[in-house]
């Protein structure tokens, strides 16, 4: 593991800033809840605790869709594959990419026929996404 961090993994301060100010009202709103209730004032202890819940039902929301979208962020660099192709006897290999590859290059003997093969092409593999299932 290394030491860096990615950026899809960290949280950036403005968030954490919103997160403490959402904890810290929806905290002083409960605070002003129980002093309404203990003053006699009903109503507004509702309308506090209202806000209260409010405040933390909403502080819980954002930092699990934030974690959600970062875990969807990690990104993995896709497969860059080299076809390696023989003029002659039509052989093909397939291999991962090497720097300094480049089409129409030659490379390394056939194992069929001896000859010098020639690289034919180079792209990346796309993966296919898994849809989930729809019960109808």
């Amino acid at each position: 593991m290394s030491d860096i961090e990615s950026p899809a993994r960290r949280f950036s301060l403005f968030f954490l800033a919103i997160i403490f100010i959402t904890l810290v009202l929806s905290i002083a709103a409960f605070f002003q809840a129980f002093d309404a209730y203990n003053i006699g004032q009903v109503a507004n202890g509702h309308f506090f605790m209202l806000i209260g819940v409010s405040g933390l039902a909403l502080l819980t929301y954002m930092v699990f869709q934030t974690r959600r979208r970062a875990l969807r962020f990690v990104l993995k660099p896709p497969r860059i594959a080299t076809t390696i192709l023989c003029q002659k006897c039509g052989f093909k290999n397939i291999r991962d990419f090497e720097r300094g590859d480049f089409i129409f290059k030659d490379t390394e003997e056939c194992p069929k026929c001896k000859e010098k093969m020639m690289i034919a092409s180079i792209y990346r593999e796309v993966e296919e996404k898994k849809r989930p299932r729809r019960w109808i």
